[in-house]
């Protein structure tokens, strides 16, 4: 069984020219074009770096080479690898997913299991108070899990214990591939009272489906710095969990030049398309990741 993690913080990234240019000859063109239409360059960035991981992934991981790599997505936007290349006997199935939200893009793979992944930054809300945010996001957590949230100390904590719930959420609904659509009231978690780090994820919080604990899903959590929160989902796929599971990896953080070391050009250069980038507004909106 394998595992990866990685992380790339594309807030901090300030593409030049060059490197705008060669990044999009190095994704689909459908992808490359998905991408031109964000309207925020902190979008755009986060789109493009989770393409590259995942790319990077499928070509080191999987070992196929990048200008035979395909990626689709299902009817509700998960991605996978269509029509993969083989050699020798069907290897152990690599499950992966991204997620990027914040300063973050991320990737997490799995041997054998499903696998979710989800980030959260911890912020104040923008147009209201923490007690109205929380009240106009009433539904997406039970009675138990408000009562969690609310008794955490003071509002930054309150707000931390929300997107930590809510990446768990996203994690397990991401793994799944169900999208939007899923009641959030079916799921319900008891998160560990244990101290999140950056150093070494821990896998103590519990999930419960419709009111029954699930034993055969796990959970690692842990940070990426002191705002942003990560969620691994790992659940059964057509056997148990292994057990015991491997201990958790924690992520590991890639430079632009690792995203792209085994990237090979797809596409002919598009200068227009860093004009493009050049011109978009560095607002605060955010586009949610697809699944």
């Amino acid at each position: 069984m394998g595992s990866v993690r990685w992380a790339f913080r594309c807030g901090s990234w300030t593409p030049t020219r060059s490197e705008w240019l060669f990044a999009s000859r190095c994704v689909q063109p459908e992808e490359k074009a998905r991408i031109g239409e964000f309207v925020f360059t902190k979008d755009a960035k986060s789109a493009m770096a989770g393409r590259l991981l995942l790319r990077k992934f499928v070509c080191e991981k999987m070992t196929i080479p990048w200008s035979h790599i395909r990626l689709e997505r299902t009817p509700r936007g998960k991605p996978y690898l269509a029509a993969p290349l083989q050699v020798g006997p069907a290897p152990v199935t690599w499950r992966f997913n991204v997620s990027h939200q914040g300063d973050y893009a991320v990737l997490a793979a799995e041997q054998g299991v499903q696998v979710g992944v989800d980030i959260m930054k911890t912020v104040m809300p923008g147009s209201s108070s923490v007690p109205e945010f929380f009240r106009i996001m009433t539904r997406q957590f039970t009675a138990y899990e408000w009562s969690v949230i609310q008794s955490a100390g003071s509002e930054r904590q309150q707000l931390a214990a929300f997107y930590r719930h809510w990446a768990l959420k996203e994690s397990f609904i991401k793994a799944i591939g169900t999208g939007l659509g899923f009641n959030l009231q079916r799921v319900e978690f008891h998160v560990s009272p244990k101290t999140l780090t950056q150093s070494q994820p821990v896998r103590q919080s519990t999930m419960h489906l419709d009111e029954e604990e699930q034993d055969d899903w796990v959970f690692e959590e842990c940070l990426l710095d002191d705002d942003h929160h990560v969620a691994v989902a790992l659940g059964a796929d057509s056997s148990p969990l292994p057990a015991p599971l491997p201990p958790p990896c924690p992520f590991t953080l890639l430079s632009f030049s690792d995203l792209i070391g085994p990237a090979s050009p797809l596409t002919d250069e598009d200068p227009s398309y860093w004009e493009s980038f050049s011109a978009k507004a560095d607002g605060p909106q955010r586009q949610r990741d697809v699944h």
